[in-house]
């Protein structure tokens, strides 16, 4: 194989990273920005006044699917509390906590699947 093979295959080879993980990273992006949030959230569970804040994740995915910047802050939305304080804190523990474990979850379920799409990459580029 000369010079000029060599360098057609590797520019048949070519991978674009952005196609291969599809939105994955934008996924693990989205839930870490909503852990902080959370935690944030749970943080100032006796603060006076403090808001509680969330995003809605499927909103935020579609705007970064509809090529909005992946580094653009998400849309924050305040939570509506089931029942208000007296110190105008909307934070819910209970709330807070059961989100948090489920933002959890779903993160470990998104580097997961980030994880398998890089085992398929290194796969693909060993030949196996």
């Amino acid at each position: 194989m000369d010079r000029r093979d060599r360098h057609h295959e590797e520019q048949s080879v070519s991978i674009s990273f952005d196609k291969a993980l599809g939105v994955h990273p934008q996924a693990v992006a989205l839930r870490l920005s909503r852990a902080e949030l959370l935690s944030a959230n749970l943080a100032n569970v006796d603060t006076p006044n403090f808001q509680a804040k969330d995003i809605d994740f499927a909103a935020e995915m579609q705007r970064s699917l509809a090529g909005f910047s992946a580094s653009a802050s998400p849309e924050l939305m305040y939570r509506v509390p089931f029942q208000p304080s007296t110190d105008g804190n909307t934070v819910s523990l209970d709330v807070e906590q059961a989100e948090f474990a489920k933002n959890t979850q779903d993160y470990q379920m998104s580097l997961a699947f980030l994880n398998m799409k890089f085992v398929g990459l290194k796969q693909a580029i060993d030949g196996k």
